[in-house]
This record gives C-alpha cells, sequence and structure tokens, in this order.
C-alpha cells in the first residue's frame, strides 16, 4: 500500500471498539451464515444418495478440515503482521507482507495437498474407514484436493481485506461461492442434460468450481481493484523479511488450527467403534457446529484486526476492552443457540436421515454438545486475540492442550465407561475446563503487555470500571 492506499483500510485504533466490532462482525455474520447453509445443502443433497454415502463424507470432513486449518492459520499470521503495520501507519510494509503471503499460500498448499494424496488410504483407514467406504471417499478427495489449493489463497486472501478492515467483500465473495455452490449440486449429483450423474464426486466438483469462479474475483479485487496486494514478485529481501515474520506467526497458528482435525479424526475414530450409524450422525452434527457456533466464528475473523491495529499503536485498553466485550456477549449468545438446538432436535435430525439409530444419535449430539459453545467461543476467541497480539506459540499450546489432554481423552473416557452419552459429555467437559485456562493466560498475556507497554492511568481507569 502506498501512502494513498490508506483509503481502503479503516482505523480501528480510534472511536468506539463496540461500533467497530458490530460493524466488521456483521457482514461476516451474514456471509457465513449463507456459506454454512449452502454447506448443509450440500450435506443434505449427499444425504439423498444413502447412509453409505452420508458416512463417506463424514469421513472426510477431519481431512478436508486440515487443508481449510492451513489456510485459516496463514491468514491470521497475514492478518496480524498486515494489521499490526495498519496500526502503525506503515503502508508499504503492509502491502509488502500482504504480497509475499499470496506467493507463501501457494506453496505450502501445494506441499500438503501433495502429501494427503500419497498417503490418502492410510489416512482414512486409520480413521476407521470401511474398505466397501473407500471407493466412496477417493472419488470425492480425487477431485477436491487439486481444487483445495484456490481455497487456501482465498482464505489468506480473505485475511488481508480484514486486516485493513473490511469485512463486507470477504462476506460477499464467502455467500456468493457457497450460493454457486448449492446450485451446482444437484446438477453434478443426479446430473442435468448433457451432465452425467456423479454422485458424490458431482459435490466435489461443484465445490471446486465454485471455489475457482471466487479465486480469480478475489485476486481481481486485490491485485486490481484495491491494489492491496502487488501484481510483481517482490525482490528476494523483501520475500524473506515479509515472509518470515509472517510464517512466525501463521506457522504455529495453522499448527493450532490443524489440532481441529486431528482432534475430529479421532473423534470420528472412536464414533466408528459404535458403527456406521454413529459416524454417520458425527459427520452430520460437525457440519451442524459451525452454524450453531456462526458468531463465533464471524468474530474470530474481526476481532484480530481490531486487537492487532490497537496492539500496533501500542493501546492495550483498547486491546482488553475488545476482547472482554466478545466474550462477554458470546457466552450469553450461545446459551439461546443452545435452547434452540435442544428443542428442535428432533427435526433437525428427521432433515438430515431416515435412520432411527441416525436420528437418535443426532439428537443426543444436539443435547449435549451444543451446551459447551460458549466455552468452546472462549477458547476460539482467545486464540484468535493471541494470535493478533503476536503470541502464536501461546495460541498453539492451549490449542493442544484442548485436543489432546481434554476434549479428546475426555470423550475417549466418556465413551467407555457410558457409551455415546459419555462420549458427548466427555467432550462437553474438556471445552468447559479449557475455557477456564483460556481465560486464566488471556489476562496473563494482558498484564505482560501492559508490563511491557503501559497504558495512561485514565485509560486504564477508564476500562477497569466499564467491566467491573
Amino acid at each position: 500500500m502506498s501512502s494513498t492506499s490508506n483509503k481502503h483500510s479503516y482505523n480501528l485504533s480510534e472511536g468506539s471498539i463496540q461500533k467497530s466490532l458490530i460493524r466488521m462482525t456483521t457482514p461476516m455474520i451474514i456471509g457465513m451464515l449463507m456459506l454454512f447453509t449452502f454447506s448443509l445443502v450440500d450435506t443434505l443433497f449427499i444425504s439423498f444418495l444413502g447412509t453409505e454415502a452420508l458416512t463417506a463424507i463424514s469421513f472426510t470432513f477431519p481431512v478436508t478440515f486440515t487443508i481449510m486449518s492451513l489456510a485459516i492459520g496463514l491468514g491470521i499470521g497475514a492478518s496480524a503482521v498486515v494489521g499490526k503495520y495498519l496500526g502503525r501507519s506503515e503502508y508499504e510494509k503492509a502491502k509488502e507482507a500482504s504480497t509475499v503471503i499470496n506467493y507463501i499460500s501457494l506453496i505450502l498448499a501445494a506441499i500438503v495437498v501433495a502429501i494427503c494424496w500419497f498417503f490418502m488410504d492410510s489416512i482414512f483407514q486409520l480413521m476407521g474407514a470401511r474398505e466397501s467406504l473407500m471407493p466412496a471417499i477417493r472419488e470425492y478427495m480425487v477431485v477436491w484436493f487439486p481444487g483445495s489449493i484456490m481455497v487456501v489463497c482465498i482464505m489468506t486472501g480473505n485475511s488481508i481485506l480484514r486486516a485493513c478492515g473490511d469485512t463486507k467483500t470477504p462476506s460477499i465473495l464467502m455467500a456468493g461461492a457457497g450460493l454457486i455452490n448449492a446450485i451446482l449440486d444437484p446438477i453434478f449429483i443426479f446430473g442435468l442434460g448433457p451432465i452425467p450423474a456423479l454422485g458424490i464426486q458431482g459435490a466435489a466438483w461443484a465445490t471446486v468450481i465454485a471455489w475457482g469462479i471466487g479465486y480469480f474475483y478475489l485476486m481481481y479485487i486485490l491485485i486490481i481493484q484495491k491494489q492491496l496486494v502487488s501484481g510483481s514478485l517482490p525482490s528476494r529481501p523483501v520475500m524473506v523479511s515479509s515472509g518470515r515474520e509472517m510464517l512466525r506467526i501463521g506457522v504455529p497458528a495453522a499448527g493450532a488450527n490443524m489440532m481441529t482435525p486431528l482432534a475430529a479424526g479421532i473423534m470420528t475414530a472412536i464414533a466408528a467403534s459404535f458403527g456406521d450409524e454413529a459416524v454417520a450422525a458425527f459427520g452430520v452434527g460437525a457440519r451442524l457446529e459451525p452454524m450453531g457456533t456462526l458468531i463465533v466464528l464471524a468474530m474470530s475473523s474481526s476481532l484480530p484486526p481490531l486487537i492487532s491495529q490497537n496492539f500496533g499503536a501500542g493501546k492495550i485498553d483498547r486491546v482488553e476492552e475488545a476482547y472482554r466485550l466478545s466474550i462477554k456477549f458470546i457466552l450469553g449468545w450461545q446459551m439461546l443457540v443452545y435452547v434452540g438446538l435442544a428443542l428442535g432436535a428432533g427435526v433437525i435430525a428427521s432433515t438430515f436421515s431416515d435412520d432411527p439409530e441416525v436420528i437418535e444419535t443426532i439428537k443426543l449430539f444436539l443435547w449435549i454438545l451444543p451446551l459447551g459453545y460458549g466455552m468452546q467461543g472462549i477458547i476460539i476467541l482467545t486464540n484468535s486475540s493471541l494470535n493478533a497480539l503476536h503470541r502464536p506459540m501461546s495460541a498453539l499450546y492451549l490449542s493442544s492442550a484442548r485436543f489432546f489432554v481434554f476434549y479428546v481423552p475426555l470423550a475417549y473416557v466418556g465413551s467407555q465407561w457410558f457409551g455415546l452419552v459419555g462420549f458427548f459429555g466427555g467432550a462437553f467437559c474438556g471445552n468447559l475446563l479449557m475455557a477456564a485456562i483460556s481465560l486464566r493466560s488471556f489476562n496473563k498475556a494482558i498484564s505482560e503487555e501492559r508490563a511491557t507497554h503501559g497504558d495512561s492511568a485514565e485509560n486504564t481507569a477508564e476500562v477497569t470500571e466499564r467491566w467491573t
């Protein structure tokens, strides 16, 4: 960004924190709502192919989310670095970082996809997929894997826009891609005119085509329309310096996000011990979860730019205020969401399956796990905030502890003692314990930043009064 490019960004280090959060989060909510709705439509169309197809697609979720986690992590690194430079009014450095992230995203995505492709059968077999399911899984993944490189670049590019305070454009792009995907789903899955019925592979083609359209549209916006990214290759010193700073945050953030699909893979393997019906139900629940935590996910994208810019400007009081506002709102909102999901569990379950056992398991999922979505919100927003504060290793440690000390172990122990009820209940308890640790970790980070940067007595007193 040249000296004139600040017209494309918002100054988030001034003005009302609450208004900034609302302005940035609202477009994200709308965009994600449409994207996740179309994702559920995708699952619904696949469910028409039968329980076996639904089970196969459920096994792919942890793997597909692993690639998504790489994209999210790299995006977090880009957002943190770009946001910090914008907070310091260093627009040219912000543009350099934005440019470098596009090349690094492309290279790393290609490497990860190649590794996953090579070990495809072994990965799904380790997760407990039966040999009879492997043909359907392969049909889906051979199309999905190459196309996923584009989605990594899309998600990191969107993070650059959000770092500049623009959440409207990424939301429009997400919603548009989701709509295209939903329109193409029945055409490719069931066939239309000259297009043959491709079954589960048709769902993958619909997704990849939608991503392709979104990718080229985003590149046009970043390079030509807003000039947030340079169309030419950066010099080697710029590539090294900007890349090093972004990767210092992006790689641990990607690792932290990859804990989610890794844990999901283990959880799917545990569910597989209860039969295909349990796997199918768990897969539906996993796709319903983003809808249930929609506002959490939206705020996890809108909160970091706010924190990064204020962190860059040395305004730690505003960082703390933004975090606490978000947490207080999420706890209340997620309780309302739980009530709605619990009361509508029967209707929701019967929408996705006509198998009585699958229906009962989906209902059990909705009665137990969403009760912990507020706690999950604390964990997610804390990790996002720590990354924005350039503390990626702290976020990585918290994510590792959540999944491999609390969430997965307690779910496994619960499944051994109390069956599926214990499986879901143990996962809930893991989120509850980890939320308490996350709150304490953020408070410690803020105390350390205050000691380093300091705040005026007036600002500190104002924030204290506002939250007590």
